[in-house]
């Protein structure tokens, strides 16, 4: 009985300490030189992706919505779009540069739309997750499994019942010398 009480009360404190981790925010500084320091990816409790995330830098984004809620987490497949569609509400846009390696970014919409197109202009891009965020708090991580996509523009999300979204935030590195990325919310 001690024995079982033991191990439960040492899983509730490494539990714990995971939980505590997860949801520490962690700030960027910048060097005199001008420079940033790269961060570990931080993540809010429940969220679906279970590997180890890469050392990023950040570039801050003020949001409405913070995740409060997980869906599943949905796998990224490279379906390609020959032309975008003439219904898009509202573009994001993000430049990557090789020298900086993995980059947090966020795009603000606060816009209702049925879907979202995910475009990757420039040179080729190597993306971790895309993290959607609708107004009510609910998150659709979409995983690319740090897989690199070519040049081109593809279905990151469909969302038929037209869902209004806060935010989409993307952890992706440029694998050429330099990427765009376009986050268009279609309706």
């Amino acid at each position: 009985m001690k024995h079982t009480l033991v191990l439960a009360l040492l899983a509730t404190l490494v539990f714990s300490a995971v939980d505590a981790e997860a949801v520490r925010v962690v700030r960027t500084r910048t060097t005199r030189a001008g420079r940033t320091t790269r961060v570990r990816v931080t993540v809010r409790p429940g969220f679906p992706i279970r590997r180890t995330l890469p050392n990023v830098v950040v570039r801050p984004a003020t949001v409405r919505v913070a995740p409060r809620t997980y869906l599943g987490a949905v796998a990224f497949t490279a379906v390609a779009l020959s032309t975008l569609p003439a219904a898009r509400v509202s573009s994001g846009f993000e430049h990557l540069d090789r020298e900086d390696g993995w980059t947090d970014f966020t795009m603000n919409f606060d816009q209702r739309g049925t879907g979202l197109l995910l475009e990757i202009d420039r040179g080729a891009a190597q993306i971790s997750f895309a993290e959607v965020v609708f107004e009510n708090g609910e998150a659709q991580v979409v995983d690319f499994d740090e897989r690199v996509h070519a040049r081109g523009t593809y279905s990151l999300l469909d969302f038929r019942d037209g869902r209004k979204v806060d935010h989409v935030r993307i952890v992706a590195k440029a694998d050429a010398a330099d990427s765009n990325i376009r986050v268009h919310l279609v309706s």
